[in-house]
C-alpha cells in the first residue's frame, strides 16, 4: 500500500523548524531529506527515521521497524509522536548532523 500524499505533506509541515526539508516520491513511498542527507522513511503511512546514536539517545528505548522488505531497521515513530512539531523536528535535526552527506555521483557519460 504506498502512502498518502496528506501523510507526507503532514510530516514536512512539522518538520519546519529542523532545516531545510523536502520529500521525494521514491517506488510509490517517499524519501525524507533535511539539509540534503536523507533523514527518514514514509512507507504504509508510517514514519521510519534512520537510525543514530544521537536518535537513540534521544528516543531512549526506541521502537524499531522496517520500512520495507529486505531493509535495515530503523526507528518506527508513533503517529501520536507527529503532532509534536518541536520534538520531531529536534530528532531529526539530531539525526541529520550525525550522517553523512551524500557521495557525488559521477557524471554520466555521453552516448555514442
Amino acid at each position: 500500500m504506498a502512502s498518502q500524499q496528506g501523510t507526507v505533506d503532514y510530516v514536512i509541515e512539522q518538520l519546519q523548524r529542523a532545516g531545510r526539508v523536502s520529500a521525494r516520491k521514491m517506488f510509490g513511498e517517499y524519501a525524507i531529506y533535511c539539509d540534503g542527507k536523507t533523514v527518514a522513511l514514509i512507507c504504509d503511512d508510517q514514519l521510519y527515521v534512520k537510525p543514530t546514536a544521537a536518535g537513540r539517545a534521544f528516543l531512549g528505548e526506541p521502537q524499531d521497524g522496517f520500512p520495507y522488505p529486505g531493509a535495515k531497521p530503523h526507528f518506527l515513530i508513533a503517529g501520536d509522536r507527529w503532532d509534536d512539531a518541536e520534538w520531531l523536528s529536534t530528532l531529526v535535526e539530531l539525526t541529520a548532523a550525525e550522517l553523512p552527506l551524500p557521495k557525488p555521483k559521477p557524471a554520466r557519460k555521453p552516448k555514442k
